[in-house]
Formats: C-alpha cells, sequence, structure tokens
C-alpha cells in the first residue's frame, strides 16, 4: 500500500524557501512542535503527520504549557516565523513623506494608485446561461458513444478487495461505496490509418481494421473513505495495465459524473444513501424515498434517495417509494409506490415506472402506480410521516445557476459551475453564489476570507443589476446563507441534498 517517508532536511539555517507548498514539515523547537501543511499536499499525509507529531511530542519531557500546534501554509504564527532566517514581512515605510513632497521628484501617482487596483475577473457573471440539450440531441449523443462501447466489466470494493459486481446491481450505486468500471470502446479507423501495421500501446487493430481503447472509470460514494482509490490505484489499476499499457484512468465522484460515464447506463442511474450489504439496524429496513430528476440533460439524470418525508416532494418530478411491510418473513416484503406528480413530464413518468419494474419489483413486492392526489393514505403518507406542505412547481431548474468566487489564481475570479452542480460544488474555502429566478443566494464556505466576502458581495450585486436589464420581469432579492444554515429555498436546487461531507483533519 505504500510508505511514507520522513527526511530530515539539511542542517543549515532554516529558510523559508525550504518549505515546499506539496509537502507537509515537522519542527521541533524543543518546547513546541509545529506541524506546517503545504496548500497541495495530501490529505493522508496531513493526518500521519499530526499523529507522528503527537508521538514525538511526547517522547521529550516538556513543560507542561508546550503544544502541538497546526499551521496552513500562509496563515504561519509569528512565533513559527522567527525559527526561520530572514523571514521578516516588516514594510519599511517614510512617515515624514507626503503626497505633494512625491510629486515634486516626479512620480506618477495616478499610474501608481492604477497598479495598486485589484485585479478581478467577473466576466463569467454577463454571459448566458447555458441552454438546456433537448432530447433528440441527448438521443444522439448517447447512441453514439453506446455504439463506440463494446464491452463493460463492473467491479465494486468489498472489503480491501475488488469483486465483480453482479449483474443485476448495474446501475445501482451506494454512497458509501467506491466502483470501477473498465469499458473496452472500438473506434472506427481513419481510412489513411486501415492498414497501419504497428499500433500503439493500448490500441489493438481488429479484424474491421477498427482500434479498440481502454478506458477505466473509477467512481467514488460521497460518503466513502479516500482508502477505496488507494487500494484500486495499487492493486486493480497495475492489473489492468498488465493488460494495456496506456490506460486512461477517469476518477469521478457522486454526481459529478462525465456525460459520456453517464450515458451507458441508459438513465437507469440510481444512488442509494447505505453501504452495500450491510446488516440492517434491528432487522427491519428502512422506509426509501427516491427522486427522479434530471439537470440540464436527459444524459444527466439520475434516481437519488433522499430523506422520507413529504415536504421533499414536488409535483413536477416523480418519486420511488419503497415500504417495507412489518410481520413478513421476507425482508424484501414490501409496497413500492410510483409517485407521478400532476406536473411532471410523460418521458419522466415513464421512466420512474421501468425503472420502479427493473430494480424494485420481485415476487414479494406489490408496486403501484399512483398519481398526486390518489394515494392511499395508510401506508403512503404514513411512511412519510403524515401529509405536509410541499413545492408544487419546479420553474427554478430554468434559471438555476451556480457561480464559484475564488482567488486561487492570485486575483479574484468568478466562474460558473456546470448546469448540473451538486452539493459537494460548493467549496468550503470560496463564496457561491446561487441565482434559483427569484433570489441571489451568497453562500460562504467555513473557511473563506474577508476579502473574497467583499468582493464576492460585490459581486452579487453587478449580478443583480445585470440580470435587471435582461429579465425585468423577474427581479432578484440578495440572501445571505452559510454553511449548515441553508433554508429550504437554497436546498431545493441542488439534487439529493444531504449533510455536508466532513473532510478528515
Amino acid at each position: 500500500m505504500g510508505y511514507l517517508e520522513l527526511p530530515q532536511p539539511e542542517p543549515a539555517p532554516l529558510a523559508r524557501h525550504h518549505l515546499a507548498t506539496r509537502n507537509v514539515y515537522i519542527l521541533d523547537a524543543h518546547i513546541d512542535v509545529f506541524v506546517w501543511f503545504g496548500k497541495k499536499s495530501s490529505r493522508l499525509v496531513r493526518a500521519a503527520a499530526v499523529k507522528l507529531a503527537q508521538e514525538l511530542f511526547n517522547m521529550v519531557s516538556r513543560p507542561a504549557h508546550a503544544l502541538v500546534t497546526r499551521l496552513q501554509e500562509g496563515t504561519e504564527t509569528q512565533v513559527f516565523k522567527t525559527y526561520f532566517l530572514g523571514w521578516e514581512e516588516v514594510i519599511a515605510v517614510d512617515f515624514t513623506r507626503t503626497a505633494e513632497s512625491v510629486a515634486r521628484t516626479g512620480a506618477d501617482l495616478a499610474s501608481w494608485a492604477k497598479q495598486q487596483e485589484t485585479k478581478t475577473d467577473l466576466s463569467a457573471l454577463f454571459v448566458a446561461r447555458q441552454p438546456a440539450m433537448c432530447a433528440a440531441e441527448a438521443r444522439a449523443l448517447a447512441d453514439e458513444w453506446n455504439e463506440d462501447l463494446e464491452a463493460m466489466e463492473a467491479f465494486v470494493l468489498e472489503g480491501r478487495f475488488f469483486v465483480r459486481l453482479p449483474d443485476h446491481e448495474l446501475g445501482l450505486f451506494y454512497s458509501h461505496d467506491c466502483y470501477v468500471f473498465l469499458c473496452r470502446y472500438v473506434l472506427p479507423a481513419e481510412p489513411d490509418q486501415e492498414n497501419t501495421e504497428n499500433w500503439g500501446d493500448g490500441e489493438v487493430e481488429t479484424d474491421e481494421g477498427e482500434s479498440a481503447t481502454w478506458v477505466v472509470y473509477f467512481w467514488q460514494g460521497r460518503k466513502a473513505p479516500n482508502m477505496g482509490w488507494l487500494t484500486f490505484t495499487f492493486g486493480l489499476e497495475r492489473k489492468f495495465k498488465q493488460l494495456c499499457k496506456r490506460l486512461d484512468v477517469v476518477r469521478t465522484h457522486q454526481q459529478q459524473e462525465s456525460l459520456k460515464f453517464m450515458a451507458h447506463f441508459r438513465q437507469r442511474f440510481i444512488i442509494r444513501d447505505a453501504k452495500r450489504n450491510q446488516p440492517l439496524e434491528g432487522g427491519r429496513p428502512p422506509v426509501e424515498l427516491f427522486e427522479l430528476r434530471s439537470n440540464g440533460s436527459a444524459l444527466c439524470t439520475r434516481l437519488i434517495q433522499i430523506k422520507a418525508d413529504a415536504a421533499q416532494l414536488n409535483s413536477a418530478f416523480c418519486y420511488i417509494l419503497n415500504v417495507p411491510l412489518e410481520g413478513s418473513g421476507d425482508a424484501s416484503s414490501a409496497l413500492v409506490y410510483v409517485w407521478v406528480g400532476s406536473k411532471s413530464d410523460p418521458d419522466s413518468a415513464r421512466l420512474a415506472e421501468q425503472i420502479a419494474e427493473e430494480k424494485f419489483n420481485n415476487p414479494w413486492v406489490s408496486l403501484q402506480v399512483v398519481t398526486e392526489g390518489t394515494e392511499p393514505d395508510n401506508f403512503f403518507w404514513v411512511a412519510l410521516g403524515g401529509r405536509k406542505p410541499y413545492d408544487t412547481d419546479a420553474d427554478y431548474l430554468n434559471y438555476t445557476r451556480l457561480f464559484r468566487c475564488s482567488n486561487e489564481k492570485g486575483y479574484f475570479t468568478v466562474s460558473e459551475k456546470c448546469t448540473d452542480f451538486c452539493q459537494d460544488d460548493l467549496a468550503d474555502d470560496d463564496i457561491m453564489i446561487l441565482d434559483n429566478g427569484e433570489q441571489v443566494f451568497l453562500w460562504l464556505g467555513a473557511k473563506c476570507s474577508e476579502v473574497e466576502i467583499k468582493l464576492a458581495y460585490k459581486s452579487a450585486q453587478v449580478y443583480i443589476q445585470h440580470m435587471k436589464t435582461v429579465q425585468p420581469e423577474r427581479p432578484r432579492k440578495l440572501f445571505l446563507t452559510l454553511k449548515d444554515k441553508e433554508s429550504r429555498r437554497f436546498t431545493k436546487c441542488f439534487h439529493g441534498w444531504g449533510e455536508h461531507k466532513r473532510p478528515p483533519e
């Protein structure tokens, strides 16, 4: 599984340039111990460094006030800086000079002031919203990609090993697990390459003059640990490379899949909020509610498990409700309802029925299709905790836009996420701007800076003024929302909203 190295720098005077942004350093100052994290360092290395620093701290007798201090790159304390030669941040200032005296020397103060202006890039706020892909175009793309796909083998991580995924589970994903898909694509050769004898590594010429390529997709659930990726990297990937040296590996996370990958499942993309083959608590399976929804294209159609609550319903979508039967001898005995909203698309209703028939139905299941307003009280509403008010339209899907405000390029920039955005696109160290057609939300990450907050606030105001000229019939109001404090008006724009991920320290 690999190992960690802990080399000691040369015993020369420490300098600031010794700290590389991709590494993690431990500084033992005889009394205190400092752990310095580079901005581009790995989380696994950070966790290992913290444990190692604690062991190093306990090896030597230290005063009672000694501490193990963690420092992020760019947030170093003054005490830490004193151990490095020449790490001075004091700026020499001549307070005796005035603007008039400087101007008499011939200096161009206007040019100097212009150079001090903060560089920003707000062009994304003025670009028109990306139009939705029509159904015909989505079908054409899916048919083209699936025509090139010759074979696909699926694997799932069980314990410490990847095992072959049963055929009946293809398209069924669990948010606590990791999956691997080995795809073989056969592409028609170019006319001038049909007689080529020497093919590069990773390509094989077939009898019809076609070239075959291999792509491995690694899918990680939003609640799955990163150990699955390491297991794949040091295990299954090496076996695949024995078949093909030029193996393309694509790592994707839940609800951030590419259109080509999703096209292979033909809209049968189901995500359960659980772990595969996990023993049931109390021996009885819970009530499950799934929402069928697509963002921007039919290729982005997913059936995601959400909280089993009547307030989660929406008349514009279709849902599948799985209600286990009490007192039945078989754990798979259940009532499965396909709930069709009054404003839902006919194609979505048809797809929901097909998925329920293929993935949820069995001889011990009673499958029923109910339209909005004809639900049975005894099982349907009781399973959802009783009748509650819910949304009756989803017009906001025609206006939703998500922008990211960041200074990672060295200056403030605003970039737009694709229409198929998800909850995990909310960056914890940045600020996001969400527009749902009526409200504009300024979402603050837990680690964003004050400078970003001020610039993002001004950017949101500029965006609202711009939309007044573009869509005067839909005035927007600006709202502030904090992480873990999001309202329903905010969360409904995200498919399958749940608890935020808690990354390891």
